[in-house]
């Protein structure tokens, strides 16, 4: 991909990134385990615990992918590789832990997706601001999943038909 349309690409995906993260910290600072389980029931704290966890994580992932591609703009004479490097892990940390979190507390069923319905389902019916905040960045991550999608297979096999012929 031409050095031009990278920079590009780093540049509206660290601004969709921000976007999400600024939703995200609202949340997070917003609620707590409490407030989303005030009855108590063990599967519902579990949920919670876990749905909280995930965000927390993909917070992370998410401000640490901003921050690299707000360093590969940055740089005097943009490098292409550590740019390409760059969203490659917005792919596989940011897009990924949304779509595939680690405590399986929602997931993305694929008959919905083109239905106009949400495409998100929840293994427990949860409260409105859970709800609202997935429903809020799925968008987000639709779209990077959407830009990025060369970065899930094609990025890893150029690299290493690169690094064979290198080798060579």
């Amino acid at each position: 991909m031409s050095a031009g349309n990278v920079q590009k690409l780093c540049e509206t995906t660290k601004e969709k990134l921000k976007s999400a993260i600024e939703k995200l910290e609202q949340f997070l600072n917003e609620n707590s385990i409490p407030q989303l389980a005030p009855d108590n029931n063990e599967e519902t704290l579990q949920f919670y615990k876990g749905f909280l966890s995930d965000l927390r994580h993909l917070l992370v992932f998410s401000e640490v992918s901003a921050e690299k591609l707000g360093i590969a703009l940055r740089r005097a004479n943009f490098d292409n590789d550590f740019a390409e490097k760059a969203l490659y892990n917005v792919y596989h940390h940011c897009v990924n832990n949304f779509f595939y979190p680690k405590s399986e507390s929602y997931s993305e069923d694929g008959r919905y997706a083109y239905t106009g319905q949400d495409a998100i389902r929840f293994r427990v019916k949860p409260v409105r601001p859970v709800r609202d905040i997935i429903l809020d960045i799925t968008k987000v991550y639709e779209e990077l999943r959407d830009d990025l999608t060369y970065y899930e297979s094609d990025y890893l096999t150029e690299r290493r038909m690169h690094n064979q012929r290198s080798h060579a």
